[in-house]
């Protein structure tokens, strides 16, 4: 199969559309990425890069890459990130059908965490290429818009709805993430379009190393350790990790130690400094390849997701990388992720956007003696493997496409 991949972010932004890609090009596929200058989740566009002009470069040694220009999300406030959605689409509209000029394509797929409107230049070449285009959605829109505050307006979700409807429409199949999916965007589509693709996690892929940055093992070492790693944003209710470690600074043999980066960081290190919360630790944006030893490492991991209808319907990948890395798992959110986590036996959950839910759990758990602790974490990588193992995902993922792909031409 010769596959187009369209996708406003890609490696070295860390989104497991990367280890897809690197899957299907080992087993014997032919694939070509469209994307964007990487500037997620910082929002500067990464060293080696500049905003503007296009690029073409090679990944895992056959997969063509195609760059075009994009405006950096920068602080993340509504102006910035509106104009990085916006210059993807239109930078994509321009220079997607030249430099594709003469090439074709057995199938486009869109890989669409926010923004959809990624899917806009997929469908303008799916047009010129006459190619079915599946989309694997990632996230709810206008659901989520109006669930982390970006847009208030009744008026603007509406427009948005209609806008889903359209991309769908374009659409000969819809991968949803999650089981969970299928309501909220059946209302936009035919839910008959709707296939079941999770979002896989590679344990393999990853070395790591043989020992970890200072700054990582003084945060690790020496206390009961509950790690959250990934995107510091809104969806993530940092608030209520804070809350949380206000809550527990009597105890310290508790430590939070939040790894990662995004648009709330620079308000967690200032909650950090006023409320001086010794036992928070703010070691900063790490490499993925020391990510799982991290992991392991860690007493217990931690995943925070805001409450909210969308939200409701989401699992976080953060869940799948938790499961593999073997150890218990801490999910203070509602819905999909929280049944996954209560389903696989690999943790505890409460509710979301609750410190003082969080913290008992916490204390819970570190009540707990070690060999309890190992058996959730061995309960939830047992899950993984039956359910989130990369090649098999990527082996249903090809399926998937292949009988869209004869359906389309029947």
């Amino acid at each position: 199969m010769k596959l187009l991949v369209v996708t406003q972010y890609f490696h070295p932004e860390t989104f497991i559309i990367n280890e897809v890609v690197q899957t299907l090009s080992k087993k014997g596929h032919e694939v070509v990425v469209l994307s964007g200058k990487p500037n997620y989740p910082e929002g500067k566009v990464f060293p080696g890069y500049r905003e503007w002009g296009v690029l073409r470069e090679t990944f895992a040694d056959k997969v063509t890459v195609f760059r075009v220009p994009i405006w950096p999300r920068k602080n993340g406030s509504a102006s910035n990130l509106t104009l990085n959605y916006l210059s993807f689409v239109l930078s994509g509209l321009y220079f997607g059908p030249w430099l594709l000029f003469r090439q074709r394509f057995d199938h486009i797929l869109v890989y669409a965490p926010s923004p959809p409107t990624q899917a806009i230049p997929a469908i303008l070449i799916k047009w010129l290429k006459r190619t079915p285009l599946t989309m694997w959605v990632q996230d709810l829109w206008p659901e989520s818009l109006k669930d982390t505050g970006f847009v208030h307006n009744p008026f603007l979700l509406s427009a948005v709805g209609v806008l889903m409807r359209v991309l769908y429409s374009q659409c000969s199949l819809l991968l949803v993430p999650s089981h969970a999916f299928n309501q909220p965007i059946s209302a936009y589509t035919d839910p008959k379009k709707l296939a079941y693709l999770p979002n896989p996690y590679d344990r393999k892929a990853h070395s790591p190393l043989s020992s970890l940055p200072p700054v990582l093992l003084s945060a690790l070492e020496g206390a009961f350790t509950v790690v959250f790693a990934g995107n510091v944003g809104t969806a993530q209710s940092v608030e209520t990790i804070v809350g949380a470690a206000q809550l527990l600074l009597d105890r310290p043999e508790i430590r939070f130690v939040v790894i990662g980066s995004g648009s709330r960081l620079d308000w967690l290190q200032q909650e950090k400094s006023r409320l001086q919360l010794h036992n928070l630790i703010l070691p900063g944006r790490f490499p993925p390849n020391i990510m799982p030893q991290v992991f392991q490492q860690a007493t217990i991991l931690l995943a925070t997701l805001r409450g909210g209808d969308a939200f409701r319907h989401t699992v976080p990948s953060k869940i799948q990388a938790y499961m593999a890395a073997g150890r218990p798992i801490l999910a203070a959110m509602e819905g999909e992720g929280a049944r996954l986590v209560n389903e696989a036996g690999a943790g505890l959950v409460c509710p979301p956007d609750d410190p003082k839910a969080l913290a008992q759990l916490v204390i819970t758990l570190c009540q707990q003696p070690a060999k309890t602790l190992d058996a959730l974490g061995y309960s939830g990588r047992r899950y993984f493997e039956t359910n989130f193992e990369l090649c098999s995902q990527v082996d249903r993922l090809v399926q998937l496409l292949n009988a869209s792909h004869k359906d389309t031409h029947s």
